[in-house]
């Protein structure tokens, strides 16, 4: 399966996902300058506790516990990409679970950490999450509600890709 893996990632263009959390970035990504450098690999938002995260991508849980008292859950994704979700006041899955692009990964505490790594290189989410934009669209007059907007594909300047 390994092989396949790397096999599929080196296929597979540049990433566009959907953010995993419709909340603000508060915290940026930071390179470390070395290996063991101090830096911040991921991105954080600001949720409110409770607020539902997403899988950006399907893949299989390759961990899902509680490290010095805060809760992750990283995916191994079909284009060789870890993704981790941090800061989680909750989750259901378990080590070995497949994951559905969209699927509730967990609910939030009153932040989310949010990284991507292929292999020993973290990349910066920014790069790699797309921005939804909607068609315009006409809304009933008379108070009614609508239907409701049809996305379109996720964006992302970065990577120069839509998904």
């Amino acid at each position: 399966m390994g092989y396949a893996l790397v096999l599929l990632a080196a296929t597979v263009a540049p990433a566009c996902y959907v953010p995993p959390v419709s909340s603000p970035i508060t915290k940026p990504f930071v390179a470390p300058a070395c290996t063991y450098c101090p830096g911040h690999r991921g991105v954080e938002y600001g949720t409110m506790s409770g607020t539902r995260v997403h899988a950006v991508a399907p893949g299989v849980v390759t961990f899902a516990g509680v490290v010095a008292g805060v809760r992750y859950v990283v995916v191994l994704q079909p284009d060789g990409i870890a993704a981790t979700y941090g800061d989680l006041g909750s989750s259901a899955l378990v080590d070995g679970a497949a994951v559905a692009v969209g699927q509730t990964v967990g609910t939030s505490t009153d932040g989310l950490y949010f990284g991507l790594r292929r292999g020993d290189v973290y990349l910066d989410p920014a790069d790699y999450l797309g921005v939804v934009h909607h068609r315009p669209r006409l809304v009933p007059s008379s108070g009614r509600p609508g239907r409701p907007p049809t996305p379109l594909p996720a964006t992302c300047p970065a990577a120069g890709t839509a998904r």
